[in-house]
């Protein structure tokens, strides 16, 4: 029962690769029988097994549930439905165990598995063991049970559940992802006006692909906004656990802005905690935390990591500039549907617009994610070589995750992509000329290690 994974698709935080290349159906019963051995190892007995609407996406669900039946687990099925569904049948059912069938917001072909042990996400060196039982053949054999179980009306009877919503005017576009029939049931509990866009499950994405955090593809969204001059528009990925957003103007409210919208009702109801944010989230953001008489925590990229520090230092909410937002009540778990009910409710809390509450953020000017690629052995020396030099200037720098500088200017930051052969970086300053002078101090040090220029 050897079987060997490519390391390519062994990621930080789940498995993910292209369907017909680096994953294939052997691939998805071998994850399926090592998860399945970990399991049972532990005292546990089932797992839920969900799945996106990707086209690969049942091939690889039936590949996977039959390796977790071949190691004797009994396996719940929940269907075609966003990852935080499968995270929400992980914490309601008697289970030990979930495995969500999702490509994210990868391309088309992409597609893989993210993980929860006993209500904690399975990430890292957990992944590295889970590959090892693999490739030793060290699993259990037995023969597990299917059932089947529909938790879309428990799923969104809960989100719809929020006190304190205002009718609002919004858009709302699931990209073709597997949030579209969440949605399309949701918003006929919820006050207000809603519009629809893409809300049809379709895993060749034929109206954009489903990545809130590229603007381009917001623009379906800003044009449904401007023309029925709504309040706010919210979109969502292909496995519905990242947000993006637009004021009634069409502006996009960023990652670390949701946060700060949506920080002021938890620390109201919530004095003193503490809240975390990515090393990318602007340093308004932990100011304006502070502010509000929260404890803001940095920390790195990745929603694994998040969720890790979130319960270490018990925070009920945090954020990545990714969109991701998580949730202290969903045990810590990333869930864009119900960051869209959140932000509904602080709009409604606040007495202003979202375009008001934009309005009246602090303002800096912010370079995008730079990502330029370099080759895998030279992702984290990079990084080194950065950090002893600025060690060797002197200059303020957190290594939370990269290097994290700041100047009289503002910040900028660099730091080894966790999934990919890539460099990120990203710059704040009080406005351009003090950009441009941080981001030639990026273009200096990545000079200096021999990295072509960032364009």
């Amino acid at each position: 029962m050897r079987h060997r994974l490519p390391s390519s698709i062994l990621r930080e935080y789940d498995i993910r690769g292209t369907v017909g290349q680096s994953l294939s159906a052997p691939h998805a019963m071998a994850i399926g029988r090592a998860f399945g051995s970990i399991v049972r190892r532990g005292g546990g007995a089932r797992v839920v097994v969900g799945r996106d609407g990707r086209l690969s996406s049942p091939m690889l669900e039936a590949a996977l549930v039959d390796g977790l039946l071949g190691a004797g687990i009994d396996v719940v099925r929940i269907g075609v439905g966003p990852s935080p569904m499968l995270y929400h049948a992980e914490r309601h059912l008697d289970v030990d165990g979930g495995i969500q069938v999702t490509g994210s917001h990868n391309p088309r072909d992409d597609n893989g598995f993210k993980m929860v042990l006993g209500h904690r996400p399975f990430f890292g060196s957990d992944i590295t063991a889970l590959a090892a039982l693999s490739e030793q053949g060290d699993v259990e054999s037995g023969a597990g049970r299917v059932s089947e179980r529909a938790m879309l009306p428990d799923y969104v009877g809960r989100l719809a559940a929020a006190d304190g919503l205002v009718p609002l005017r919004i858009a709302w576009d699931a990209g073709n992802g597997a949030a579209g029939p969440a949605i399309e049931r949701l918003v006929r509990l919820l006050p207000g006006e809603h519009h629809l866009l893409f809300t049809d499950v379709d895993g060749n994405f034929p109206n954009h692909h489903p990545d809130p955090t590229e603007e381009a593809n917001l623009a379906d969204l800003k044009a449904l906004v401007a023309c029925e001059r709504l309040d706010l528009g919210v979109a969502f990925d292909g496995d519905g656990d990242r947000i993006g957003a637009v004021d009634g103007e069409g502006r996009v409210i960023a990652g670390d802005q949701l946060l700060s919208i949506l920080a002021g009702p938890v620390l109201r109801e919530r004095p003193g905690a503490a809240i975390v944010a990515d090393v990318k989230a602007s340093g308004t953001l932990f100011d304006h935390i502070a502010e509000l008489g929260g404890r803001p925590v940095m920390w790195k990229s990745g929603h694994s990591n998040i969720k890790t520090m979130m319960h270490e230092v018990g925070a009920p909410l945090a954020g990545e500039m990714s969109g991701h937002i998580f949730f202290g009540e969903l045990g810590g778990h990333d869930d864009a549907l119900y960051a869209a009910i959140q932000l509904i409710r602080a709009v409604g809390a606040s007495g202003k617009t979202l375009a008001a509450l934009r309005d009246a953020m602090p303002k800096v000017v912010a370079t995008p994610e730079l990502r330029f690629p370099v080759d895998e052995p030279r992702r984290e020396a990079v990084v080194q070589e950065v950090l002893a030099r600025l060690a060797a200037d002197g200059a303020e720098v957190d290594r939370t995750d990269g290097a994290r500088v700041t100047t009289a200017d503002g910040w900028w930051l660099l730091r080894a992509s966790n999934t990919q052969a890539m460099l990120t970086a990203r710059a704040e300053a009080r406005d351009q000329g003090a950009l441009d002078r941080l981001v030639a101090a990026i273009d200096l040090q990545l000079a200096l290690s021999g990295v072509s220029r960032i364009q």
